[in-house]
């Protein structure tokens, strides 16, 4: 593949994505790898066009607004603020592969492909991604659904985050979307020493309005003194706002205590140290309802026990190993009566459930989907 030029889109902080950056560990293996993103230069990227983070990746102005009211999508499409700039950083530059996360990168793609093969990584439901939200629901619903039905038919790939969300693109735009995981390479790790009278509880994850990290805390405020939870929190684009306000919810409870975010290749030895990975996450949007995020899998391979509130694709895995206990809905009463119930022996086995597990909830298997179906695309260019 020597000679071969990839560009990578991802309007998202690249090096706290973890997803991405474990595509760009791939695509750096088949090519000069150009991306073009918020945040740093990311490891295995050649070049990096940088761009800036105060600019939305929707079309947010007032008259971007406008055109999504009057439903003029495709006069819409390149006219995000981020998407515009980036265009503009790519400028005349040609690549034998472009690579668009998540849908709304989609038409930008297309547009600087000149005829080169375009895969998308979805990740998630692109359409319902926020729908929760009353003015996504309203104008970036239609726009998202109208990015996929025109441009989905034109991906030479499409990639999905689970098998559920694929038949969900399957149905509704008839493209079949191979599975790529939110899997992280394997650790070679071995389950932590329980403390006596310990059971010490850890969530990593994002510090953003919906994602449920009040009913956690509420919850283990109310367990006895053998518990302890840990948060390494990535902040909101919020001015740490929202990061403060849980601050504020915490007071002076001493056994639960927030960390800065480690990066994602360290994220596993950090959480080593815990017993418990928790999450509780209300299905809001179908994204929600069939969450399978980094963090189980992180979880995994930091050979910790698993608290999850009941959700299809994570449901699965932590049944299947045998990996902790599912929490029958998202409600603060709900996680506190499952975690209250677990033993010392209990987490002890889950622990080592999950050094079991840890050998096959790797990257190896999704990695290789990304690696075939890059190469495939490249090889169509020789």
């Amino acid at each position: 593949m020597a000679g071969k030029r990839v560009l990578c889109i991802s309007f998202s902080d690249i090096n706290r994505d973890a997803r991405v950056l474990r595509q760009l560990e791939v695509l750096a293996e088949l090519g000069e790898v150009t991306t073009v993103a918020y945040g740093e230069q990311p490891p295995g990227a050649t070049e990096h066009l940088r761009v800036d983070e105060a600019l939305p990746s929707l079309p947010q102005t007032l008259s971007g607004v406008a055109r999504l009211a009057l439903r003029r999508f495709d006069a819409v499409e390149l006219t995000a603020p981020a998407i515009r700039e980036a265009l503009r950083l790519v400028g005349d530059r040609r690549f034998d592969l472009v690579v668009a996360n998540e849908a709304r990168a989609m038409a930008m793609a297309h547009e600087i492909a000149h005829g080169a093969p375009v895969l998308a990584d979805l990740h998630e439901w692109a359409p319902e991604e926020r729908t929760h939200v009353l003015s996504w629901r309203l104008l970036v619903k239609p726009f998202m659904t109208h990015q996929c039905a025109k441009y989905l038919p034109k991906m030479s790939a499409v990639t999905v985050v689970n098998d559920s969300i694929g038949a969900m693109y399957t149905e509704r735009f008839g493209v079949a979307p191979r599975t790529v995981r939110n899997t992280g390479p394997y650790r070679d790790l071995e389950p932590s020493d329980m403390a006596a009278g310990r059971i010490r509880l850890v969530h990593s994850g994002g510090a953003v309005p919906g994602r449920n990290i009040e009913a956690m805390i509420e919850a283990v405020r109310r367990l006895d003194e053998r518990f302890s939870l840990d948060m390494y929190l990535v902040p909101a684009r919020d001015g740490g706002k929202y990061l403060d306000s849980l601050r504020a919810l915490i007071g002076d409870e001493t056994r639960i205590r927030v960390h800065p975010p480690v990066r994602p290749a360290e994220l596993a030895d950090t959480l080593n140290g815990y017993d418990v990975g928790i999450f509780s996450l209300p299905p809001l949007t179908p994204n929600h309802r069939l969450m399978l995020p980094n963090k189980i899998f992180d979880y995994v391979q930091a050979r910790l026990g698993i608290v999850f509130n009941a959700s299809l694709e994570t449901d699965r895995i932590i049944l299947d190993h045998d990996l902790g206990a599912i929490a029958p809905d998202p409600t603060e009463g709900a996680l506190h009566d499952t975690l209250a119930e677990l033993t010392e022996d209990q987490v002890r086995g889950f622990k080592q459930n999950a050094d079991k597990a840890a050998k096959v909830l790797n990257s190896v298997e999704d990695s290789a989907v990304t690696r075939t179906l890059a190469a495939e695309l490249l090889g169509q260019r020789a």
